[in-house]
């Protein structure tokens, strides 16, 4: 899922530079980056796929610091260019940062602030909102980086908007996505805006990945939290509140454990976890029931009771907005998954037989664990039906795109 501010459409408005080009884009790596989301721009930006419809652009690969560049595995980079070629581009990507506890060097936040005032569309994947965050220019605006580290982007610029459920989120010159994948789908993204849904379905075709994907970073979602909150007096109220989550309380009591007014404390826990307490708390619950689906034979409503959800409905409710898929249908993917004859174990240790298998809502992918929901049949308000596909027809021309993401204007 992507995001749109309402500063979008100004943003979107402000012209380039002379000397920058629209369809130049300088990718910026650093010594230390992974080499998979660093891969993604190379990839996408760099090969000539005009042969399949998708219009071209050209690459600037430039190093953001002394090399050789070293990254995954031990190899070493050589990049082409260095910071002085950023002044030719109309988008700049930054595709990792090796530390988000380490500040990236000021020679490349500075070019990274001229771009941005000579009108150039600014990109970071994953962890290279931290180096967008440092240069500044995330300030007042939403941002996404990798839900993991989240919380820390929140805390160390609390003048971010962080939104860590966002897979990619386009404030039109600024852009940011989650971590890895999500990538890709930013890059897709930018595409299919500067050239239309065509241009970016046939390069997806190409990359063998869906057009769109629907949801976002909640259904990948683990109850951490970051290691910096071990330190605050929030610490003891968030692990009261995950050993209680079979009982039912609000944010209100959370609040009065912390001894803070209600207001407070969302400021407090927002800045620690980068997430609204109350997204948290639902997020722990839904979390909480996946588990219970997977490891006893508790039928959906006593699962429901047993992470403090009020009633099925809610538990329902909750879990198919978060993993896109009912907890009926969840458990009978996580089932069909397992290995042949692995005993099902009951939470009371009775070693009863489970149950019937669960007649599914829709066919669902088999996957394990959160993968499982990732996977899993979305909302019935889909447009894209998966029954009867084989995997490569499901990239093949012609097919409708997925929603969820809301487009930039």
């Amino acid at each position: 899922m992507s995001h749109d501010s309402t500063a979008a459409p100004e943003a979107a408005a402000r012209k380039l530079s002379g000397r920058r080009r629209k369809e130049i884009v300088a990718v910026l790596l650093f010594s230390g980056g992974p080499i998979f989301e660093s891969s993604i721009p190379l990839s996408v930006f760099g090969i000539d796929r005009q042969d399949a419809g998708v219009p071209r652009y050209r690459l600037l690969v430039c190093a953001g610091e002394e090399g050789p560049l070293r990254t995954t595995g031990g190899l070493e980079l050589t990049a082409p260019n260095g910071l002085e070629a950023i002044a030719r581009a109309g988008t700049v990507v930054v595709p990792a940062w090796r530390s988000i506890t380490s500040p990236p060097p000021e020679e490349a936040l500075d070019a990274l602030r001229r771009a941005h005032e000579e009108g150039a569309r600014i990109v970071g994947l994953c962890t290279g909102a931290f180096v967008l965050a440092a240069a500044g220019l995330l300030d007042g605006r939403p941002a996404t980086t990798h839900w993991m580290y989240a919380p820390t982007l929140a805390k160390r610029y609390p003048s971010v908007h962080v939104d860590p459920r966002e897979l990619f989120v386009d404030d039109g010159d600024v852009l940011t996505s989650a971590g890895t994948a999500a990538g890709i789908d930013l890059c897709l993204h930018i595409v299919r805006t500067d050239h239309g849904n065509e241009a970016a379905g046939a390069l997806a075709r190409r990359l063998v990945v869906p057009p769109r994907r629907s949801g976002g970073q909640e259904r990948y979602l683990d109850r951490s939290l970051p290691e910096e909150i071990g330190a605050d007096p929030l610490a003891e109220v968030v692990a009261w509140a995950l050993e209680h989550l079979h009982e039912q309380f609000d944010v209100e009591t959370l609040a009065a454990r912390a001894y803070m007014s209600r207001r407070t404390f969302d400021r407090r826990f927002r800045s620690l976890t980068g997430s609204a307490p109350l997204q948290w708390l639902i997020t722990q619950r839904v979390l909480q029931a996946q588990r219970l689906l997977e490891t006893s034979d508790y039928s959906v409503d006593e699962v429901a009771g047993r992470c403090g959800f009020r009633s099925p409905v809610a538990l329902r409710g909750h879990f198919r907005r978060q993993l896109g898929s009912s907890p009926a249908a969840y458990r009978a993917a996580y089932r069909a998954r397992r290995p042949q004859g692995e005993k099902q174990s009951d939470s009371d240790g009775s070693g009863a037989p489970p149950p019937p298998p669960v007649q599914q809502e829709a066919p669902v992918p088999l996957q394990t664990r959160r993968t499982a929901a990732a996977h899993a049949v979305g909302p019935a308000t889909s447009s894209l039906s998966t029954e009867g596909r084989t995997g490569a027809e499901m990239y093949a021309g012609g097919r409708a795109s997925l929603p969820g993401q809301r487009s930039a204007p």
